[in-house]
C-alpha cells in the first residue's frame, strides 16, 4: 500500500466520521455513551422504576454512564433536558407525555444530541427518537389466567391516564380475559396521576365493592386495596408477588434493556435515532414476561396460557393493540 493511497483512506476515513452527529463523534472515542434521565416521577414509581433499574444494569455493565433527575415538574422538564444537553450528554432520555410539544422543541434546538422520548406521538428528524411501553402482551396472558379465578365475573382495573400505553394494557388485560370466560364484566377507573398510591387503593376498593373479585393494578396501590379486602390483583411493569403475597398471583413484567441497547448501537454506529423504538418491548425482543406465582393459579388454566405464551414468542400469533380509552 502507498503512502499516497493511505494517506487518502485516512482522509475519507476522517471525512465520514466528521459527518457523523457530533453525538455519535462523542460515542466513537468513548465507546461508553453519557446518558441523562429526565424522570417525571419518583425513580420507584413502577414504571419509572423499570427504566432507571435498567440504565443503572447498562452502567454497571459499561455499557453507559448514567446520571438523572426525578420528581421533574412539567414546568421545569425543558429546562431540565436543556440543562443536560449542555452539560455533555449524548443522550438525554425523558417521557415526553405532560410536555409533547415542549421537549420536541428543545430536541430541534440541539440536534449534535440524541434524544430517546416516552411519547404517544412519532419520531422527529435524525435526534429525536420515541418508545411507548408494550407490556400488553403478558397482561394478555395475565387475562387468560384471571378469567378461570374469578368466582363473580366481574374483573377491575386501576389506570394512571387514558393514554395510548395504558389503554392498550387494560384492554390486552380484558382480551384475555375474554378468552377464556365469555361471560366477564368489567370495572375501569382512572386515578388522575401516574403516582398516587392512595388514590389507587381507593379506586380498588371501590371497584371490589361494586362486584370485582380479580383486579388488574396499572397503577401503584392498586394491590393494597386487594390485599385489604382479601381478593386477588395482578401487577404491572414489575414483580408485586413478593410484596403482595397471597393477593399478586401474576405480574405483566416490561423490561427496558433491550431499548437501551438497542439506541445506543444506533449511537455508537453513527446512524439517526430518529425512529420509534417500541418494538424492543415485544415479548420476540425480550422486552416484556410474564411471571406468575404456579400455587396461586389453578392448574388447568395454565397449558392454554402456555401455547399462547409460545406462540406470541414465535410471532405466530399477535395479541391486538387497542388504544382506545376502555369503558
Amino acid at each position: 500500500m502507498s503512502l499516497k493511497t493511505s494517506r487518502r483512506q485516512l482522509l475519507i476515513g476522517t471525512a465520514a466520521t466528521l459527518a457523523l452527529p457530533l453525538y455519535a463523534r462523542r460515542a466513537r472515542a468513548q465507546s461508553v455513551v453519557k446518558v441523562a434521565g429526565v424522570h417525571a416521577s419518583p425513580v420507584e414509581n413502577a414504571w419509572n422504576s423499570r427504566i432507571h433499574a435498567a440504565m443503572q444494569a447498562a452502567a454497571a455493565d459499561g455499557l453507559i454512564e448514567y446520571e438523572f433527575s426525578e420528581g421533574v415538574a412539567a414546568t421545569d422538564y425543558p429546562r431540565a433536558m436543556r440543562e443536560y444537553a449542555e452539560g455533555g450528554a449524548q443522550l438525554v432520555w425523558g417521557e415526553s407525555f405532560a410536555v409533547e410539544s415542549e421537549a420536541r422543541a428543545v430536541a430541534a434546538d440541539y440536534l449534535e444530541v440524541a434524544f430517546l422520548m416516552g411519547s404517544s406521538g412519532g419520531p422527529e428528524g435524525d435526534n429525536l427518537g420515541v418508545f411507548g411501553t408494550r407490556n400488553h402482551e403478558p397482561a394478555y396472558l395475565a387475562g387468560m389466567l384471571a378469567g378461570k379465578m374469578s368466582k363473580s365475573n366481574v374483573f377491575g382495573s386501576v389506570g394512571g391516564y387514558p393514554i395510548p400505553e395504558v389503554n392498550l394494557l387494560i384492554n390486552g388485560y380484558r382480551m384475555g380475559v375474554r378468552e377464556v370466560n365469555p361471560d366477564a364484566t368489567f370495572l375501569n377507573g382512572f386515578i388522575g396521576a401516574w403516582f398516587d398510591p392512595a388514590k389507587a387503593k381507593e379506586a380498588a376498593v371501590a371497584q371490589i365493592d361494586a362486584g370485582a373479585d380479580i383486579l388488574f393494578g396499572e397503577r401503584i396501590g392498586t394491590a393494597d386495596g386487594a390485599q385489604e379486602r382479601g381478593i386477588k390483583a395482578i401487577g404491572s411493569l414489575i414483580d408485586y408477588s413478593p410484596r403482595y403475597p397471597g393477593t399478586v398471583f401474576a405480574n405483566a413484567i416490561w423490561n427496558y434493556r433491550p431499548t437501551i441497547e438497542a439506541i445506543v448501537a444506533d449511537i455508537v454506529a453513527g446512524n439517526p435515532v430518529g425512529r420509534d423504538y417500541t418494538e424492543y418491548s415485544f415479548m420476540k425482543y425480550g422486552g416484556n414476561e410474564l411471571i406468575f406465582v404456579a400455587e396461586e393459579v389453578p392448574a388447568d388454566a395454565v397449558p392454554a396460557m402456555e401455547e399462547k405464551k409460545a406462540a406470541i414468542a414465535a410471532g405466530s400469533f399477535e395479541v391486538p393493540i387497542d388504544a382506545t380509552e376502555p369503558a
